[in-house]
């Protein structure tokens, strides 16, 4: 079954002075699209995003420079923040997808003790870690913008709606 763009939530961010934020993509929330969520990480190798791992989301305003991100939520529920101070909260919970383009804050506001996510990466690119703080710019800002267009969507392959929602 194919997703369309329309069914997906798009949240914009933009530079608050410490999170850069993606200049041109959205944030993707895929809410309940995981219908086996015990299989997310081998999901998301299938199409492409690799260098996966199971684990919590940091409870610090975090990015990655060099790379985008996917998150599926195996269990639980969680509070994210995305976007920095200045962002937005957002509840997910076990069977929703986060795609975070390159730059885009996140953060553990608070979770169910049993909350964890699958992490992946596009063509198991290696990421960085950044806090927002100034000595990163203006680096990042240049790094950001070379993280290439996924060749797939993490969740749907080529048929997903990233590459409608992340056009150049």
């Amino acid at each position: 079954m194919k997703m369309l763009s329309e069914d997906v939530k798009t949240l914009f961010f933009t530079d608050d002075g410490q999170i850069p934020n993606h200049p041109s993509w959205p944030v993707l929330l895929y809410v309940g699209q995981l219908k086996e969520p015990q299989d997310t990480l081998h999901v998301f190798e299938q199409n492409g995003w690799k260098n996966g791992w199971k684990n919590g989301v940091f409870d610090y305003h975090h990015y990655h420079s060099n790379t985008h991100e996917v998150l599926g939520v195996i269990s639980g529920e969680a509070v994210l923040k995305l976007g920095g101070k200045d962002g937005v909260s957002v509840t997910v919970s076990k069977g929703d997808v986060i795609v975070l383009p390159a730059g885009t804050g996140h953060k553990l506001i608070g979770s169910s003790t049993d909350f964890k996510v699958a992490g992946a990466y596009p063509n198991g690119m290696d990421h960085d870690l950044k806090k927002g703080e100034p000595d990163e710019r203006p680096k990042v800002l240049d790094d950001i913008m070379l993280v290439p267009l996924p060749d797939s969507d993490p969740l749907f392959g080529s048929d997903g709606p990233l590459l409608d929602l992340w056009k150049k």
